[in-house]
């Protein structure tokens, strides 16, 4: 009787030490995951399912790792053994796969962290859409200019795509761009290269989300575009174009672009009475650059380093020539603006014999505003909104006048703004034609002011 009853308490014994090791294991597994997981992930029905199965535990494949390191049989069940950065109540603190900037406002989501502008034709900082927008829209902005090596050397014909009157222009307009940049907390990256490939690295680099620019109007400058936006969506980055060098914006025309009149007398009819789109104010203070990429903003080059001769620019006497002695730059081209309105207000209306009256005053009878024009140191609506202000006689772009157009030089000046923009339009329908089509197509080309 005893042997039996001594051979029972040895077998309850041993059952309970096989209960004993089967439910620590578990105890350490709910005080572990009670101090991580919010408690719908434990509640009660689950955890008295845990004790009465426990060779069914089901455990979030979230936490696989922690799973590993509580069951671990070296370990004691009281603690774990290591931290964790995850509060106690993760629902409290979502966590996302791109968390904020410490800078980043709440309603970032709209908002780019970085973004280049690519100046082209538009080397200016008022009246500058692009520029403004990108502003707007982004955290950091990087400006960059580029000296396409295309651009320079000899053409098929022998004779230099760009000369060195217009480069030493170009050169000097970019850093009189750089100068504005910075006094308003910015800057210009310069580079000589194909903007293609220096636009590329250059986002690459500063973790650019877009490009911005303003749209250009010849075949050679569309199919450029084509061939950036290709190459940066490719990239996975979007390219914003804008709309900035005519006096009339192109969404405006009260027309589509291939139903353009060919002639200028229809397009005047067309565009008489359009309403010119206020001027942009240029912004006091602009976004820093980019922090990340650490990118240097380079040198302007001489034109030496564009493959051009700097003797060409001097005269026999060893001076500058008189064709070399226009200042390039956004600063000139507003000084000389003002200057030619104020000459036009101070002159009294001179009447002809036959009723007419002269057609320009001032600046030798021209205001010589072309080379800033085409450069953008300046846009056309600029020019048409400082007039207006500095003047109190009546100006009108769309003059209809017997004369064409002509009478006091300020709407003279408007006419011939009106007729650059029907050049740049008709070689921008007549380029979108020549992109879709494989046959030869020529184009009215040329700018007037």
């Amino acid at each position: 009787m005893d042997s039996k009853n001594q051979s029972s308490d040895n077998q309850e014994n041993q059952e309970e030490q096989q209960q004993n090791q089967l439910t620590l294991p578990i105890a350490s597994i709910s005080l572990a995951l009670s101090t991580i997981l919010p408690t719908h992930f434990l509640t009660p029905p689950k955890i008295s399912n845990i004790f009465n199965k426990p060779n069914k535990v089901k455990i979030p494949t979230q936490i696989s790792s922690l799973y590993n390191l509580t069951l671990s049989s070296s370990l004691p069940p009281t603690k774990p053994n290591f931290k964790s950065t995850i509060s106690s109540n993760p629902l409290q603190n979502t966590l996302t796969l791109n968390p904020l900037r410490p800078n980043e406002p709440s309603n970032a989501a709209a908002i780019k962290r970085a973004s280049i502008v690519w100046f082209r034709n538009d080397l200016r900082v008022h009246d500058n859409e692009c520029l403004n927008t990108a502003h707007n829209e982004s955290m950091s902005v990087l400006p960059v200019y580029c000296f396409d090596p295309r651009d320079y050397g000899k053409s098929s014909s022998g004779f230099d795509k760009t000369g060195p009157y217009r480069a030493s222009f170009l050169i000097e307009s970019v850093a009189d761009l750089k100068k504005n940049l910075q006094a308003r907390g910015s800057d210009l990256v310069v580079r000589i290269g194909k903007p293609e490939t220096v636009l590329v690295e250059l986002a690459k680099s500063v973790g650019a989300e877009a490009v911005y620019a303003h749209k250009e109007v010849s075949y050679d400058e569309v199919k450029g575009e084509d061939k950036i936006e290709n190459v940066m969506k490719d990239e996975g980055l979007e390219v914003k174009y804008f709309w900035g060098s005519t006096l009339y914006h192109v969404d405006d025309l009260p027309f589509k672009l291939e139903e353009m009149p060919t002639n200028y007398g229809g397009f005047r009819e067309k565009v008489q009475g359009l309403e010119v789109r206020k001027t942009i104010e240029a912004l006091d203070q602009l976004k820093g650059l980019p922090a990340r990429g650490d990118v240097e903003p380079g040198e302007i080059p001489s034109l030496v380093d564009l493959g051009l001769n700097p003797s060409a620019t001097m005269g026999q006497n060893g001076k500058q020539a008189a064709n070399a002695s226009l200042v390039g730059g956004e600063n000139e081209a507003l000084q000389r603006l003002r200057k030619f309105a104020a000459e036009c207000q101070a002159q009294p209306n001179k009447e002809n014999k036959d009723g007419t009256t002269d057609s320009i005053y001032g600046a030798n009878f021209s205001c010589k505003i072309s080379p800033w024009l085409a450069m953008g140191c300046l846009s056309p609506r600029s020019m048409f909104d400082e007039l207006k202000k500095s003047t109190s006689r009546t100006i009108s772009a769309a003059s209809g006048k017997k004369d064409g157009g002509s009478g006091t030089g300020l709407n003279w000046l408007m006419y011939e703004l009106l007729w650059r923009d029907f050049f740049r339009f008709i070689t921008k329908k007549y380029s979108a034609a020549k992109q879709n089509s494989a046959a030869p197509v020529t184009a009215c080309v040329g700018a007037a002011a």
